[in-house]
Formats: structure tokens, C-alpha cells, sequence
């Protein structure tokens, strides 16, 4: 029986021939990440382990971004422990206030992660690169600290599920439509400890924000990982952004799996998941009666140059509703300067919007958009639990940059075709 895509990477990785899912096998890892809020505890365990050097400066990453611009003394403190250690250990991927982005958005347009990688990361949305073919996945800060120190991790061989795509999307709709609408279906345990591989002749039609997306949230589906095939539209992405050789891996044919779906991505709706769970979903234009206060758009799940444009595209000439406020966050330093250059920030501005420095603030309730008593917010972001941004009497309402903005218009859950 053969290796599925996720498989054949970690067998190369811990220098094995093959591997099962199941087994447990130590590889070897091509990145290691951190941010301001996992990094500081990985320090103190690093220094418990009694080590003077991290394995390799380059290939580890430090990307403050979960509370910056620093909001408070604690998270100022925090980016003072872990800046005075990248320094120390002479890390070259430290990214501060002015540089940084949000760091799964970050580390691909660096040209950190590629193809074939197996990158772990003190944060769950690590899982994000399986976008250009990588193995990633979250860790705590206890692992981060090993794998700084040794640049080893241990795993657990993941079996799969894998997605057969067929067709395109409709019109407004996109990837978060659609990972939104598998998280439905299967629940947000369906695929616990496992691979989701999408495969098929639908993949050809995805962009790449889409796939970041997709494999961003496999998280919230339990899933270990979520991985795409190499193609030529990863190949574009990555061309001039690799400062090194990559491997490209494919699943064998006779791969095994825990089960397969087929998804035709022309019958999948515009999609809104309600409070307070990623598979509370129901199609948006079901959802009309809910009053908002808040959107955010933006995050590492749709704060993509592609996200900003739909954004833009609905909100052109266009005022948010004077009820409803609306966060707008480019998910890195880059892609701000090219909405900037695009116009796109201009359009925000006039409808009525702020837009704000690459952070991941509002997405944890963290800052920038924190949620009071009784508040809903429609968010692009990637989780809806009790609380997450803000009071625990708060809701938020997951949503595509499409619904999201037309939403904001509106002020309520709407869609883009009530607006444009």
C-alpha cells in the first residue's frame, strides 16, 4: 500500500522508507516558529535545557504579531524577552513592528517555508503552509523550545481524509466559503488527527489565497494537517520567493485512506457559521436577520491582497453602515503597500473604514476591536468561540470578505449581491 502526500514527507524527513499512520517517528524540520505570545514560555524552557545555541539561526522564525503595536506593559515586556533572545541566539528571522506581518501570511511571502517543508509552529494555524505543499502543523511552547534546541520534533504519522475537488466556484464565492461548508459537514472533530488532502481538477482553479485559507482552518476540523498538491500556480508563488531547493511530493496512487469526498465547488454557497463553533454554518442568504455592530476583515485566514480586492470591489463608492464599525488588517507589511499602491486603501477610507497595521489583535480579543456585552461582529478570522473576541455575551459570526463587506454595508449578515 502506498504513502499519501503527507506521509511520503515525514518518511523523507525521519530518513525512513515508508511510514504508517499511527506510527511514531522523530523528523527533522525546515522551520521553526513563534510569536509573542508562545515564544516567551519556549525561551524559559529552552533555557531549562541547558543549551547555549539554537540548532540552526535560519531556520527558525520569531514574529511578534498577536499583540502589536504592543497594547499593554505585559505584551510589551514579552517582545522585550524574545527580541533580547533572537539577538542572543543571533536568530536572522526576527521580525519587529514596521517589518512584521501576521506571521502565516509572513513566512510564505518570505520565502520561510516551500515546498516539502515540515515546519512546526508554537501557534495551531501553522497548518496554513500545507497551502504550497508542506507538512505544518501547530505545537505548544514546550515542543518549540525542543525543536530550537535540536531541530527534531516527534509525530505521530497522521492518516487522511482526502477532498476531490471538482469544478469551479460561483461567483462571490471562495475558499472560506468552502472550508466553511467541509467544517459543516464534517464537524469540527471530523477529521481529528488527521491529513485533509485536496486533490483533483477543482484544485486548478483555486488561487492561492484560497488554499492558504482552506489549509489555515484545517485546525478547526481537528486535523493535524491540511496539504495541497504542487502546481504550476505553487510553483508561480514560490519562484521568486525561494532562497532555497524544495522537493515537490505526490501521494501514490494506491494511497490509503480514511475516506473520501467528492465536493462539486460550483453548488457551494456563499457561507456564514454562526456562534459558537466553526461548524455552525448555514448559507448566508439564510442569515439576513442578524443585526451586526462590528466587521473585521482581515487575519492570516483572509487578510490576502486577493481578500482586500473583493473587499474594495464591493465597497467602492460605497458608506459602511454608521452602526456598524469596520476593521480592516492587511495580513503583512507587503501586501498593505500593495493595496496602498492599488488603491484598495483609499476605497476603505472613503467607505468609511479603518484600517490598521498588520496585527492579529481582534481575532483572539486581544486588542483593536475587542467585542462589548450583547455585540455580534461578522470577522473573515477563523474562530467563533464564546468570547473570542471579546465579552463572553458577544458573538461572532464567521464569513467570507465578500459577505463580510456587504455585511458592513448593510449592517447586517448580507451578501454581495443585496449591495452591488
Amino acid at each position: 500500500m502506498g504513502m499519501t502526500m503527507t506521509q511520503k514527507i515525514l518518511a523523507d524527513h525521519a530518513g525512513l522508507d515508508r511510514v504508517e499512520g499511527g506510527e511514531l517517528i522523530m523528523a527533522k524540520l525546515d522551520m521553526v516558529l513563534g510569536n509573542d505570545v508562545t515564544t516567551p514560555v519556549a525561551v524559559k524552557e529552552f533555557e531549562k535545557i541547558g543549551v547555549d545555541k539554537v540548532f540552526d539561526k535560519k531556520k527558525i522564525a520569531i514574529v511578534p504579531d498577536h499583540f502589536v503595536p504592543n497594547k499593554d506593559i505585559k505584551s510589551a515586556e514579552q517582545v522585550r524577552l524574545i527580541r533580547e533572545f533572537a539577538h542572543k541566539m543571533d536568530i536572522e528571522n526576527f521580525f519587529e513592528v514596521g517589518e512584521m506581518g501576521i506571521e502565516h501570511a509572513l513566512l510564505p511571502e518570505k520565502g520561510l517555508v516551500l515546498p516539502g517543508d515540515v515546519v512546526i509552529g508554537a501557534d495551531s494555524h501553522t497548518c496554513t503552509y500545507g497551502a504550497l505543499g508542506a507538512f505544518s502543523t501547530g505545537v505548544g511552547s514546550t515542543d518549540m523550545a525542543a525543536a530550537m534546541a535540536t531541530g527534531e520534533a516527534w509525530f505521530k504519522v497522521p492518516s487522511a481524509i482526502k477532498f476531490v475537488l471538482k469544478g469551479r466556484f460561483g461567483p462571490w464565492v471562495s475558499g472560506k466559503d468552502l472550508i466553511l461548508h467541509i467544517i459543516g459537514m464534517i464537524g469540527v472533530d471530523g477529521a481529528l488527527y488527521q491529513s485533509m488532502e485536496y486533490t483533483g481538477e477543482g484544485v486548478a482553479s483555486l488561487e492561492m489565497a484560497d488554499r492558504f485559507t482552506i489549509a489555515n482552518m484545517a485546525i478547526e476540523a481537528g486535523a493535524k494537517n491540511g496539504i495541497f498538491g504542487v502546481d504550476d500556480k505553487t510553483l508561480a508563488y514560490v519562484k521568486d520567493r525561494a532562497k532555497r531547493a524544495f522537493k515537490i511530493y505526490e501521494a501514490d496512487s494506491d494511497a490509503e485512506y480514511e475516506r473520501t469526498i467528492e465536493i462539486d465547488l460550483s453548488k457551494i454557497p456563499l457561507t456564514v457559521a454562526y456562534p459558537h463553533l466553526p461548524e455552525n454554518t448555514r448559507p448566508a442568504d439564510q442569515a439576513k436577520d442578524v443585526e451586526i455592530h462590528q466587521v473585521v476583515i482581515g487575519s492570516c485566514t483572509n487578510g490576502w491582497i486577493e481578500d482586500l480586492r473583493v473587499a474594495a470591489k464591493v465597497l467602492k463608492g460605497k458608506k459602511v453602515n454608521k452602526k456598524v464599525r469596520t476593521i480592516i488588517f492587511p495580513a503583512t507589511q507587503a501586501i498593505y503597500l500593495q493595496a496602498m499602491r492599488e488603491g484598495l486603501l483609499e476605497i476603505f477610507v472613503e467607505a468609511g473604514c479603518a484600517v490598521s497595521t498588520p496585527t492579529c489583535g481582534p481575532c483572539l480579543g486581544g486588542h483593536m476591536g475587542i467585542l462589548a456585552k450583547g455585540e455580534r461582529a461578522v470577522a473573515t478570522t477563523n474562530r467563533n468561540f464564546v468570547g473570542r473576541m471579546g465579552h463572553p455575551e458577544s458573538e461572532v459570526y464567521l464569513a467570507s470578505p465578500a459577505v463580510a463587506a456587504a455585511s458592513a454595508i448593510t449592517g447586517r449578515i448580507s451578501t454581495p449581491w443585496e449591495v452591488c
